[in-house]
């Protein structure tokens, strides 16, 4: 009890601050080149909102982390999952993915070092990602139970970067469900592996473990539709990154197919559902509610 005592009493900054400071152990760690070490941490530390972690760690709380791990052995999951979803926006950045000169409010990592190097270390840090889980995680078990979920959401994003880039979805398919096929993978993976690892570190039931996946699936699609309505209604300046590209490159966009006021009954929509999800939870789950509603009605 003493370790899920602990995780309650910590908010969200004090659990973004233990995973950056794990992250930043670890990377310190490896025997890497010197630029490559600076190029992962100058991605890796350049001031992400930590969704995927957090969602990981409130997932663990809320099954009840004494009965699996408590926080210092939850750290290399949600480590793991940052480091991957670091790796997808630098190369999602590239001159050959969306040639983005800003993440952040900062130049992107190959503007900052190079093409070269910016491949690399995302390259590194998908390495570095399951390393993590094999070497801090010593129930093998679940090191391994991890390490599948997180390779599967991995190569789920991955090819939802193909639907979203070259296309490739069934051609049976209306527009809007397009789009959502394109975003359960390209966003939602990653935040539907986050609540499911986090889960499989706090030993959940299945029923707990199925509840968890359908909030994650609803935050996803919530989180995608928030950024495309983000990427029509703020400016480059507020966002830290450069707008409007997407319809610039006729990608469907939830805007684009529902206008902005659909976009945001869309949003609400999937709130509703991510809330409902947590329904047989008590006010444990009050965390993964909170973020919810913050992540529907964000402004960047």
């Amino acid at each position: 009890m003493e370790a899920e005592a602990e995780q309650q009493a910590l908010s969200d900054r004090e659990l973004i601050d233990a995973v950056d400071a794990a992250l930043r152990t670890f990377v310190a760690s490896r025997p890497f080149p010197v630029k490559l070490a600076q190029a992962i941490e100058y991605a890796l530390f350049g001031g992400g909102k930590r969704v995927r972690p957090l969602l990981y760690l409130r997932a663990c709380e809320v099954v009840g982390g004494d009965r699996g791990f408590g926080l210092e052995m939850a750290l290399p999951g949600a480590g793991a999952i940052e480091l991957i979803h670091t790796f997808s926006l630098v190369h999602d950045d590239l001159p050959a993915m969306d040639d983005d000169d800003l993440r952040r409010g900062r130049p992107t990592l190959h503007k900052h070092t190079s093409e070269v190097m910016a491949i690399l270390a995302g390259d590194a840090m998908t390495a570095l990602a399951f390393e993590l889980i094999a070497e801090r995680i010593q129930d093998e078990l679940i090191a391994s139970r991890l390490t599948r979920e997180l390779a599967q959401a991995t190569n789920a994003m991955i090819s939802g970067q193909i639907y979203d880039t070259l296309g490739g979805q069934p051609d049976d398919l209306q527009p809007i469900e397009r789009l959502r096929l394109t975003h359960r993978h390209k966003t939602g993976a990653l935040l539907r592996a986050s609540a499911r690892m986090g889960a499989i570190a706090g030993d959940a039931s299945d029923q707990e473990m199925n509840a968890l996946t359908d909030y994650a699936d609803a935050t996803g699609l919530m989180f995608q539709a928030v950024d495309d309505l983000l990427d029509v209604t703020q400016t480059a300046d507020k966002m830290g990154k450069a707008t409007g590209k997407d319809a610039q490159q006729g990608k469907l966009t939830y805007p684009g197919l529902l206008g902005i006021d659909g976009t945001r009954a869309e949003v609400e929509k999937l709130r509703k559902q991510a809330i409902q999800a947590l329904s047989g939870f008590d006010a444990k789950a009050d965390p993964l509610r909170e973020m919810a509603e913050r992540l529907a009605k964000r402004e960047r």
